[in-house]
């Protein structure tokens, strides 16, 4: 299988299509908070664009001159004085007005809103998800099967579809436990316990009572890979909720993601100093998401709702990041500003924002290069 050939095979079109819906409505809300949070402030906003690269079409309103761009890929947002304007010889005006005379707090409100509304955007998503499907509680510590095929070894040993697996050679299943330095539960122990040949035993229950299931096993034959024929996943069962249940478990899977999204960020920043390009279970890619999405899209419903809330998680988050060139390097500029009883000049702010924006880029290039390098 060639380079094009496998990436064709991992996303489809309906998941580039989903995908670039997701992202451009969650950077479209991101945005708008930006807008709304200048507007509210008496603050001009020049221009908002729908998209980036080239404009297709524009149209003045209120102020400010929407746009529709070629590239479905992001968007923008010009406040009034939060760059200098050119003069017609060229020169940069360095006065300030609009963004640049308001208090801290208020260029903070700006800059904070952008990631507050994906954050509430993730929030609403998952409060919906929980309030029409249930809440979903997850027991690590046991392996369900949820399929059997049909004339496989699997079947020949007894195992049946919604058994489910507590032990392994005698060993129960822990909660969680650190695996080439990622965490997982101990549900997965299936799989590492069939890439080891030998004797096993696996302890099942099923209607309440326990049996153990014993054979031997070789992971490959001939140079091919030996299958049982089970398909498995961790304990869950779902909990049906009111509304109230619905936003409680939203608040709390988002404050327990983020020490998640921290790890996953830190993960990558080491990764990307080391020009480490190995995948790891962290941040995607742009292709890396879209086959995610291009699974979830199989599903459709509330598995793009969920790969939705995700993304605008992941993007709040991502822009809260105290990198010049984000909303959270841009809040940190104000507050340095702020402790020295004078705000930074625009050609400090430039050159700070310009270093920043060229790191982001270069995180960008190091993302996508690790997403395609497995192609290879």
């Amino acid at each position: 299988m060639n380079f094009f050939q496998a990436i064709a095979q991992a996303l489809t079109p309906q998941g580039i299509v989903w995908t670039l819906i997701i992202i451009a409505l969650a950077t479209f809300m991101h945005e708008l908070a930006h807008y709304w949070g200048a507007r509210l402030q008496g603050v001009p906003v020049k221009s908002f664009s729908v998209g980036m690269g080239p404009i297709l079409a524009r149209r003045r309103w209120r102020g400010t001159e929407w746009r529709l761009s070629a590239l479905p890929i992001g968007g923008y947002v010009e406040i009034d004085g939060m760059a200098p304007d050119t003069l017609p010889d060229g020169r940069m005006d360095s006065a300030r007005h609009g963004f640049a005379l308001l208090p801290a707090w208020g260029k903070v409100a700006i800059l904070l809103a952008g990631p507050v509304m994906n954050l509430l955007l993730a929030f609403l998503l998952l409060s919906g998800n929980f309030w029409a499907n249930g809440v979903q509680t997850l027991r690590p510590d046991r392996a369900v099967l949820s399929q059997v095929v049909p004339g496989s070894r699997a079947e020949a040993l007894g195992f049946r579809a919604g058994d489910v697996v507590t032990a392994i050679d005698g060993q129960k299943l822990p909660l969680q436990e650190t695996v080439s330095g990622e965490q997982v539960g101990g549900w997965a122990r299936v799989q590492r316990a069939l890439t080891v040949a030998g004797p096993h035993t696996f302890t099942v229950e099923r209607g309440g009572a326990a049996r153990d299931v014993r054979f031997a096993w070789t992971p490959t034959v001939g140079g091919k890979k030996t299958r049982l024929g089970i398909a498995y996943g961790p304990d869950a069962s779902l909990t049906r909720v009111g509304l109230g249940g619905a936003l409680a478990e939203s608040g709390r899977t988002i404050v327990s993601a983020v020490p998640q999204v921290l790890k996953a960020f830190g993960n990558l920043f080491g990764r990307f100093f080391t020009l480490n390009f190995s995948r790891d279970q962290g941040v995607a890619g742009p292709i890396g998401t879209s086959e995610i999405v291009s699974q979830a899209a199989r599903l459709g419903g509330w598995a793009l709702v969920l790969i939705g809330a995700t993304i605008n998680l992941s993007l709040g988050f991502f822009n809260l990041l105290p990198i010049p060139g984000l909303d959270g390097g841009r809040i940190l500029l104000v507050l340095v500003g702020a402790v020295r009883g004078r705000p930074l000049t625009f050609a400090q702010e430039s050159l700070v924002t310009t270093a920043g924006f060229g790191l982001v880029m270069l995180l960008s290039l190091f993302v996508v290069i690790r997403d395609l390098s497995r192609f290879f």
